[in-house]
């Protein structure tokens, strides 16, 4: 399906000329009133996208569907293997339960304007309660269900909602996470008290109702009066999204409506080469911006057929999870992180489950949230025989920054880059102090302003912690992320910038050292710290997970890791100890806890993230870390 269009032709006039570029792309949506000014750069480094321009991001996902004739197609796949659920949603069917719902909204006080918060599963009431406050005007912010009270409180304070959604539970693998009381002690612990709460009780779990403060769901919606959309302007806010792993006061990440629903679309078809009425499937979570942009908004502005997928790439039942729901609802593309394929690999390394299967109707896998060690990538590209395209980008853009797009001039593919910069984005290579670095050499990565379409305007009333973003480098974004560009002109992202660590005077990335330890054909996945040393200032440690069957010995596995970094980076590398664990930290997300896994090897106190997965994967790293000679402090 790929267009005939060129990368490079695109690219130049999404750079030289992005008022006309964007200008056009936002002709296949929807306005009530059309913009007056395409982009305002008078307040620099604060931009906004289709200044005078009215729609409703809700019409544009639902109800210009419906009135194409298209109600009738399916909307939303709900998959759950953890409750044994299968449910179908016609786009007819959802605009229904939306516009219901946000009369519901409407019926206990909120308005345009106003914030939400919700507090769910992955069910589509998660989704038609954000589709119900997009119709409205009403600002949602979604916290990942079964977060820990206090950092729920934390979000409560800075949105200062009228009303919380929640649902009675959460289902993780075989044990049910009851989140009345995280929701009830979460309100205890704000100081700002939303007014009302909406619960929505699945039949796994029924929670108690605060008289007064909380409401039924079903109750409601029986009586519930239909809400009209309400006309938007294009640089109102759409939802307010909490960067994962904030402590504290937290970061805000605001996204406006225009921008967002111009951009979502416009990646839908060139980025991902997708079209009306495919099935398109992120195996994220709403409370991720991955579950926010791919797997609500992306696929019904696109009018494609979205999955919901309430469960794990293995243990829900078993590795082959992946490759029945592409199967069983022939889905066009995939996007999930590469830790679930990471997952796979470990439990089925020779693909015995994908036999099982017939997955011809797969014609891209995209990978994102975490960079793509090339052994996964080899891995996922042999056993699938399809592109495997690493894609880079962040909370804050919404959308890919780096892409091999797909609906636009495919690239040959290179193991460990995303390939190169989507048109809008103007990436650069820099120094410390914003200068320009050649190819070939590692710096600091920088977006060029303004950002595209979709990116954060803002972040959320505090526009003082949004210029940390813009006024380190001069002009430009900061991405927090280091990286390349090859002599080809691939991008490749390193890791953070924290994530480079100085060996006596010599700078060295522990991404490539994770990806050197990668290509050991018995590591399922590896983390690479940079902890003190008093001597070279900091030295390299890895973390390895091996792949199930694995009869060998550690400490042989563990040597081997040793010598094949020395001998291709040098003694100066300075990697001298490689402990073997049965898991890495991460968040729900998949993200690797890195940070917190320094601390831990340092001996520093460190608070448990409320992101993390499994609490008790920390005490193995401690132990293993310990017995190589690190984490001296209290412990975990």
């Amino acid at each position: 399906m790929a267009s005939p269009l060129r990368y490079a032709d695109i690219y130049e006039q999404s750079i030289r000329q992005p008022e006309r570029f964007w200008g056009e792309a936002a002709g296949e949506i929807r306005w009530s009133r059309p913009w007056s000014q395409v982009l305002d750069v008078s307040r620099k480094p604060f931009c906004r996208w289709f200044v005078g321009g009215r729609l409703n991001t809700c019409d544009n996902c639902l109800d210009r569907h419906v009135e194409a004739g298209r109600g009738e197609q399916t909307a939303i796949i709900y998959d759950s293997p953890v409750t044994g659920t299968l449910r179908k949603i016609t786009y007819g069917e959802l605009l229904d339960e939306v516009a219901r719902f946000a009369g519901v909204l409407t019926g206990l006080g909120v308005a345009k304007g106003d914030r939400v918060v919700i507090y769910m599963p992955m069910i589509p009431e998660a989704v038609i309660a954000m589709l119900a406050c997009a119709r409205i005007g009403a600002i949602h912010s979604v916290v990942f269900g079964g977060f820990a009270p206090n950092e729920l409180a934390v979000r409560i304070n800075d949105a200062k909602p009228k009303l919380v959604v929640s649902g009675s539970c959460g289902i993780e693998g075989k044990k049910t996470i009851p989140y009345k009381p995280l929701l009830d002690e979460a309100i205890r612990l704000a100081d700002h008290k939303p007014e009302r709460c909406i619960l929505f009780q699945r039949p796994q779990l029924t929670a108690p109702l605060i008289e007064g403060r909380d409401h039924d769901w079903a109750t409601l919606m029986r009586e519930a009066v239909p809400a009209p959309c309400v006309p938007i302007e294009a640089t109102d806010p759409l939802y307010i999204l909490y960067t994962s792993g904030t402590t504290g006061r937290p970061k805000g990440v605001m996204r406006d409506n225009g921008g967002h629903a111009v951009a979502l679309m416009w990646s839908m078809r060139y980025i991902y080469d997708i079209r009306p009425g495919e099935v398109y499937w992120a195996a994220s979570d709403v409370g991720w911006v991955v579950g926010h942009s791919y797997i609500v908004y992306g696929p019904l502005l696109m009018g494609c057929t979205t999955v919901l997928y309430e469960g794990k790439p293995v243990g829900t039942p078993d590795p082959g999870a992946f490759w029945r729901v592409i199967d069983q609802h022939k889905v066009s593309v995939l996007f999930t992180a590469p830790t679930a394929f990471r997952a796979i690999k470990k439990e089925d390394p020779r693909g015995e489950y994908l036999k099982k299967y017939d997955i011809r109707s797969l014609r891209y896998l995209f990978l994102a949230g975490e960079r793509l060690d090339p052994d996964t990538y080899h891995w996922a590209s042999g056993m699938l025989g399809i592109p495997v395209v690493d894609h880079w980008w962040q909370t804050e853009t919404g959308w890919a920054i780096a892409a091999d797009c797909m609906g636009i001039e495919p690239f040959p593919i290179k193991a460990g880059s995303p390939t190169k910069a989507v048109p809008g984005y103007d990436v650069r290579i820099v120094d410390p102090r914003g200068n320009p670095l050649p190819n070939g050499q590692e710096g600091y990565v920088v977006i060029r302003l303004p950002l595209p379409p979709g990116c954060l305007p803002t972040l959320w009333q505090d526009d003082e912690r949004y210029l940390e973003y813009v006024e380190r480098v001069d002009g430009c974004y900061l991405t927090g992320d280091g990286g390349f560009y090859d002599e080809e002109g691939y991008l490749f992202i390193m890791g953070r910038i924290d994530d480079v660590i100085n060996v006596a005077g010599h700078r060295l990335s522990t991404g490539s050292m994770e990806e050197i330890i990668a290509r050991h054909p018995d590591v399922a996945e590896c983390a690479v710290l940079g902890v003190q040393d008093a001597l070279k200032g900091q030295v390299p440690i890895g973390f390895v997970v091996l792949k199930s069957g694995v009869k060998r010995a550690p400490d042989g596995i563990a040597e081997e890791l040793v010598q094949m970094v020395r001998s291709e980076l040098g003694a100066l590398a300075c990697f001298k100890q490689c402990a073997i664990v049965k898991a890495l930290p991460k968040t729900r997300s998949g993200k690797i806890l890195r940070a917190t896994m320094r601390k831990i090897a340092d001996g520093e106190p460190f608070e448990i993230p409320s992101t993390i997965e499994d609490v008790s994967v920390l005490k193995g790293i401690e132990e293993e870390a310990r017995r190589i000679g690190y984490a001296k402090g209290a412990g975990v």
